[in-house]
């Protein structure tokens, strides 16, 4: 989840701005219809199993548990990936580092879960859902996270697409991208304030949403509720993808301050239909799908969305990690949501090509200066030919 576009080629716009256009569509589509539920039934399978295998009748507990499994799962990921990246590659071992990098997937996923889980149900436990705690925690950690730059982090599928490539596969940003080379001691203490600090805030703003919509989005009809979620997160998601190139106008006409303001305000729009999207799609799975059986409910779930989304190379959409800031690319890069998947696939394709036709180039080339040195080389040796004979001959004479 989450992502930035500063790293994105800009060579992606290639050919007809039509045929560019009709791509960016269908990746949103894509983003929308297949990742985005692929990624909150994984998500729901992973929660509710935990809450039917950890501590079901003591919430607190259950809570620690999922707490510690998540920041120090968290943890280690971040400090050993320096490690992996450096020791896992397909250029030395392809089927072992395939393995190895979705088992790594699948256990990162496990903890991303549980480190929300955890601080959802203490906080549930200890506020119980009032409606002042609730408003204050969540528009204190809107305030805080927009502060610091990082209220991008809220931000998930259908609006951050993470695909499986090799190159930054178990890349975990910081908060001040400090290097382990550098100092050892502030890389830890960047890492701890990423997870816990930036990490835990953007759990706080996702509860306060979530929660406020299930005490005023028709509390006592619980079908009800789940299906206008959807239809209001499917809307306001169509929305924000259409009002990108408005937006990134916008932006490329703004400096500073002004111009951070309106791509945090963008962001908090899009947040609106990702938490009432996620909501949705997850009540309509407790609602309709097995609801009387729970438990293999959520295997049949975990399993089918992460073998897809495994299957599709968008696995590590299933990650909340890394801390990415805020307008950190140029002009109106920064309203621009990080859902490339079928561009990518077209832009590697053309590269091919264009790889092949440079290759073909270079052999022709080879070859004419080839024939032309032979021609050369034998014009040569007929007038030396020629010329001995000559020579030969009035010698003779």
């Amino acid at each position: 989840m989450r992502g930035s576009t500063a790293g994105i080629t800009t060579t992606l716009k290639g050919g007809s701005s039509t045929h560019y256009l009709f791509l960016c569509i269908l990746d949103s589509v894509f983003s929308g219809v297949v990742v985005a539920p692929a990624v909150v039934g994984y998500w729901r399978s992973i929660w509710a199993l935990m809450t039917i295998y950890a501590y079901p009748d003591d919430s607190v507990k259950s809570g620690v548990i999922s707490t510690a499994i998540g920041v120090g799962g968290h943890l280690i990921f971040v400090l050993l990936q320096d490690f992996l990246i450096k020791h896992l590659h397909p250029d030395k071992k392809r089927i072992f580092y395939y393995v190895c990098s979705r088992i790594y997937t699948t256990c990162f996923g496990f903890v991303c879960v549980n480190g929300w889980r955890g601080p959802w149900l203490l906080l549930d436990y200890y506020t119980n859902s009032d409606l002042t705690v609730l408003a204050s925690l969540a528009g204190i950690s809107i305030i805080v996270l927009a502060f610091l730059r990082t209220l991008r982090n809220v931000s998930a599928p259908p609006f951050a697409l993470a695909t499986d490539h090799v190159k930054n596969y178990f890349a975990v940003p910081t908060m001040f991208k400090i290097k382990m080379t550098e100092k050892t001691t502030l890389y830890v203490l960047d890492c701890i304030f990423s997870v816990l600090v930036v990490g835990t805030l953007v759990v706080f703003v996702w509860r306060g949403a979530w929660v406020l919509l299930d005490i005023f989005l028709f509390p006592d009809h619980e079908s009800l509720s789940a299906w206008s979620s959807l239809v209001i997160g499917y809307v306001i998601v169509a929305l924000a993808f259409m009002l990108q190139p408005g937006m990134r106008w916008i932006c490329d006409r703004l400096t500073g301050a002004v111009r951070l303001l309106a791509a945090d305000l963008f962001l908090i729009f899009s947040l609106c239909g990702t938490v009432n999207l996620w909501r949705g799609v997850w009540m309509l799975l407790n609602i309709y799908f097995l609801p009387d059986q729970m438990e293999l409910s959520c295997w049949i779930t975990h399993w089918v969305c992460l073998i897809l989304l495994i299957l599709l190379g968008c696995s590590n959409s299933l990650l909340v990690r890394g801390v990415y800031i805020d307008a950190e690319e140029p002009a109106g890069k920064c309203v621009i949501f990080p859902c490339y998947y079928l561009r990518l696939i077209f832009q590697q394709e053309r590269a091919k090509k264009i790889a092949k036709h440079l290759q073909l180039d270079t052999m022709s080339k080879r070859k004419q200066d080839g024939v032309e040195n032979y021609v050369a080389t034998a014009n040569h040796i007929t007038a030396i030919t020629q010329l001995s004979i000559t020579e030969t001959k009035n010698h003779v004479v």
